[in-house]
């Protein structure tokens, strides 16, 4: 039997924040996947600004346990995931967040360090760059953080087993599957939760 989701009637609703080349769209599909495979129905969708690689890029993930009739941008997100911490000054990433919500973000940085900066509670951090490096995803000058971030948001949320996602992750990842279900697992277990 499938656990209804923590929101009761609501939708679950993930915003991710990225830079063109690292990612986020595949991440968002991934994610969906993951939880289609759990017995959700999911949506999953991109919105490119300047379709450049490095320029913002948005990608959301819709969950329910009932059909989704949504098709516009989520803009009051329970999950911000954020791949490159250089989009904390250059994207208001907070925008819409729910009470209660959450914000995963690709850093070195302790949680702590930046609750103070985005003045918000719920913060997880990890650091996806040296381990999508580690398991040679992408370049050292260009890291591919994506399905690090996601394994990160598993423990984070407690919503999608990593079993799940890394399972996701070896029917969708377009090259290194298994690097890159590895490097999910490993964010999994080193992801830090506010005060962990």
């Amino acid at each position: 039997m499938i656990m209804p989701l923590p929101h009761g009637d609501e939708m679950l609703e993930i915003r991710f924040h990225g830079r063109g080349g690292q990612g986020s769209v595949i991440a968002s599909k991934i994610l969906a996947k993951a939880f289609f495979m759990e017995g959700r129905y999911v949506s999953s969708f991109p919105y490119f600004g300047v379709e450049r690689r490095g320029a913002p890029v948005t990608a959301f993930t819709r969950v329910d346990d009932k059909p989704i009739r949504a098709k516009y941008q989520i803009y009051e997100p329970d999950y911000v995931i954020v791949l490159d911490p250089s989009l904390l000054k250059a994207v208001d990433i907070l925008r819409g967040i729910k009470d209660g919500g959450w914000v995963l973000v690709n850093t070195l940085k302790k949680p702590e360090e930046l609750r103070e900066v985005l003045n918000f509670d719920h913060v997880a951090t990890v650091d996806a760059t040296t381990i999508a490096i580690k398991h040679h995803l992408g370049s050292q000058a260009a890291p591919i953080v994506n399905t690090a971030i996601l394994g990160a948001f598993s423990r984070v949320s407690g919503l999608v087993k990593i079993e799940t996602v890394m399972d996701a992750i070896r029917q969708m990842a377009p090259a290194k599957r298994e690097e890159n279900a590895q490097a999910a697992k490993e964010a999994y277990e080193s992801v830090v939760i506010g005060g962990e």
